[in-house]
């Protein structure tokens, strides 16, 4: 259902991409190595409260976030890592932890690392185990307006 949404709203933008199925996987780095794409261009999301507000974080597949430097790019007083049961529900249709990196999609403010910036190609969930959506970073960048966060990612 996801991917239907999604096919037709990069339709309507006249946006080209690739729908990559690939076995069921369920971390980035699975998913990644399914779909052949390197880990760097792979776009994991990770749900995270910056000041009491649900955001998306949008990072490569084989990086955590750094909370302390979380906190110090965006001037939060506070940042944690969200419960599943706190965003389920904003995502009806995915399969938990399969959320496209789309925020503006679902109202959330969007931040991406600035690894992700640097690639010309961009590959995420695409609401299921089964589903990649490969694309420019640049049309990605076009649509969601994500804030590019220049903080170091530990691995």
């Amino acid at each position: 259902m996801v991917l239907q949404k999604l096919r037709e709203y990069l339709d309507r933008e006249k946006v080209r991409y690739v729908v990559v199925t690939h076995s069921p996987a369920h971390t980035a780095q699975e998913i990644a190595a399914a779909a052949h794409i390197s880990g760097k261009e792979m776009a994991k999301t990770v749900m995270m409260k910056v000041g009491g507000e649900m955001v998306m974080v949008v990072l490569p597949a084989s990086t955590k976030v750094d909370l302390t430097r979380l906190l110090e790019a965006t001037g939060a007083d506070e940042v944690e890592l969200a419960h599943e049961r706190e965003f389920t529900g904003l995502f009806p249709d995915c399969e938990l932890g399969a959320m496209p990196p789309f925020g503006n999609l679902f109202g959330l403010k969007t931040f991406v690392a600035e690894e992700l910036t640097e690639d010309e190609e961009i590959g995420f969930n695409a609401g299921s185990a089964t589903d990649l959506i490969r694309m420019r970073y640049a049309d990605y960048a076009r649509l969601v307006k994500p804030t590019t966060l220049l903080f170091r990612i530990t691995v």
